[in-house]
């Protein structure tokens, strides 16, 4: 797991509009799953910046919109909105487009950018005030790395598999809060 996330850090630096030329599927499953992971270990790492945003009253965390969605919609609902429909739009919009760059620099521009565009779309499920928009950053950053792991397995592997990943994650992350007290 250390190799593949030092593998994503370098092409987090320097990304490249590169697909892995492996296509065995054992590997690209392997990879896929130890890319999950990673993405699961950095969302647990990051949340303590949530609990201290609730702790000290900087942002409301009770008033999120998913937790509005969770309330008035079934579980089956839910999931088929967070873990099916909401991968499928959120890779077609923002990592479908990036491989349409062929020149190094407009890659790099897209690839950075669309990874943004991304995090930034998630700050609509807050409230928006002046608390929200000076620690926007901060709030979104899970969704900017999450954004960073997606992109790279969407021009590794393929569109496919990014929406795969995102569904996967969204799945996982979405029955781990129905275990929420």
């Amino acid at each position: 797991m250390k190799e593949t996330f030092i593998e994503i850090i370098n092409y987090i630096k320097k990304p490249t509009n590169e697909k892995d030329s492996n296509t065995n599927y054992k590997y690209r499953s392997r990879k896929f799953f130890l890319i999950l992971l990673i993405c699961l270990i950095t969302s647990f790492a990051l949340s303590p910046i949530f609990l201290v945003f609730e702790y000290f009253e900087i942002v409301d965390m009770e008033n999120h919109k998913v937790e509005e969605m969770l309330k008035n919609m079934s579980n089956l609902q839910n999931f088929i909105a967070i873990s099916l429909i909401a991968p499928l739009f959120e890779e077609l919009l923002f990592r479908a487009p990036i491989t349409t760059f062929k020149k190094p620099l407009f890659f790099k521009i897209a690839f950075y950018t669309f990874t943004l565009l991304f995090g930034y779309v998630h700050l609509t499920n807050f409230d928006i005030n002046t608390n929200t928009l000076l620690f926007s950053f901060f709030l979104v950053l899970p969704q900017i790395i999450l954004g960073f792991y997606l992109g790279y397995i969407r021009v590794k592997f393929g569109l496919l598999w990014a929406i795969l990943l995102h569904s996967s994650y969204n799945s996982i992350v979405f029955i781990l809060s129905l275990l929420e007290p």
